[in-house]
């Protein structure tokens, strides 16, 4: 349970470095089928949405419409990205997004990590540094949908399903 004090802890706002627009090393060296790369995050800065649709496709998921897809990205309270460096070109491996209220609530979206890379460990980091940035903002209940085959990983990061029993519902037009 000390692993999650640090998301809990208050920060003091003035001293608190946002870490916008910068690409901060997260993993010197992963071994890579033989070679050497460098995993880095970035945090709310332009994605390019072809790329993101790239790393969708690479998973499996439903294509959606590139305008919508924007359109999301422009709405959403946090994003945050890995990729790596080849010849001088970022290459996406991992993404998620979070809404939000501002104040007491985010839903984490569209967790994805390039299934070249899934099993290194990379999407607890991922995850991980969503939630720091979210607690950062003071944001103390975090939720998010998961397909049934994820919901262990998850819950190893410290998800529960609501212990109320409480299910989500949904609302689709016919």
């Amino acid at each position: 349970m000390n692993f999650w004090k640090l998301f809990f802890e208050k920060k003091d706002k003035k001293n608190f470095n946002k870490t916008n627009n910068k690409d901060i090393l997260l993993i010197h060296n992963l071994n890579n089928n033989g070679e050497k790369i460098n995993i880095y995050l970035n945090i709310n800065t332009n994605i390019n949405l072809y790329d993101l649709e790239k790393l969708c496709d690479a998973v499996g998921w439903v294509r959606r419409p590139i305008k919508k897809v924007k359109k999301a990205i422009d709405n959403s309270f946090l994003i945050v990205y890995l990729f790596y460096y080849k010849k001088n070109r970022k290459e996406l491996i991992g993404f998620a997004r979070a809404t939000s209220d501002n104040a007491f609530n985010a839903t984490i979206w569209d967790v994805v990590i390039h299934p070249a890379f899934q099993g290194k460990g990379l999407g607890r980091l991922l995850m991980n540094q969503i939630i720091k940035e979210l607690r950062n903002y003071d944001i103390s209940t975090i939720t998010l949908f998961a397909d049934p085959q994820v919901i262990k990983f998850y819950r190893h990061l410290g998800f529960i399903i609501d212990p109320d029993g409480v299910k989500g519902m949904f609302w689709y037009p016919l």
